[in-house]
């Protein structure tokens, strides 16, 4: 399955601003990781049973301004990239750039996923610090490191993904306070419908959509 090394479109649409925080009280911070390699290949063999178009794929942009406003924080977005090939695409690379985002391109010394290792890394790095996370990933990988961030109370924690394809244990999480956001249905992270068959809460139906 093809990396989602294309340079995205920024998309225009309005997004509310976040909510400020009190002048007594400093920011929150989010941390939002993107496991892009992830969020592809579900895309593209799951969702499209095909290579995505790059029109297709999802608008990097709406997902960080979706990490700022639904809990009204500051968003410190890490997009994690394979780089063991020793090449960037640094086109996409100088997209991402553009809109905040903070490229971490990693290289294996062998056969491990190292985008994972990443992660998996990072997670733990924050479990050590405040600040609340958003994953982007279906990943059953990051079990443990997200299982360790939901026992601090008061850290919000959070995955972006298509909810039917999320890894069955980190589903169950969301009795232990794990919140999961779809990414078309929630992030409006595409720009047309995806051919999806889902389960679809009452309140987000729109009959509009299949008429």
């Amino acid at each position: 399955m093809a990396s989602p090394f294309t340079a995205p479109t920024a998309s225009p649409a309005p997004v509310p601003a976040p909510t400020p925080a009190s002048p007594d009280e400093p920011a929150r911070t989010t941390y939002l990781l993107v496991d892009g390699e992830n969020i592809d290949a579900t895309l593209g063999m799951n969702v499209l049973n095909r290579r995505p178009n790059p029109e297709e794929r999802p608008r990097w942009d709406r997902i960080t301004k979706f990490a700022s406003k639904v809990w009204g924080s500051e968003v410190v977005p890490l997009f994690f990239l394979n780089a063991t090939s020793g090449q960037m695409p640094m086109s996409f690379v100088q997209a991402l750039l553009a809109m905040g985002y903070r490229p971490i391109p990693l290289a294996a010394n062998g056969d491990e996923k190292v985008v994972d290792l990443g992660i998996q890394r990072t997670l733990e790095a924050i479990a050590g610090r405040e600040g609340d996370v958003l994953l982007a990933s279906h990943d059953g990988d990051f079990l443990p490191q997200v299982e360790r961030l939901l026992a601090d109370d008061d850290r919000r924690v959070g995955l972006l993904a298509f909810r039917e394809f999320v890894n069955g244990q980190l589903t169950a999480l969301t009795d232990e306070g794990l919140e999961i956001f779809d990414l078309e249905g929630d992030v409006d992270a595409f720009t047309s419908p995806l051919p999806r068959v889902r389960i679809i809460p009452i309140d987000e139906f729109d009959p509009l959509r299949y008429l």
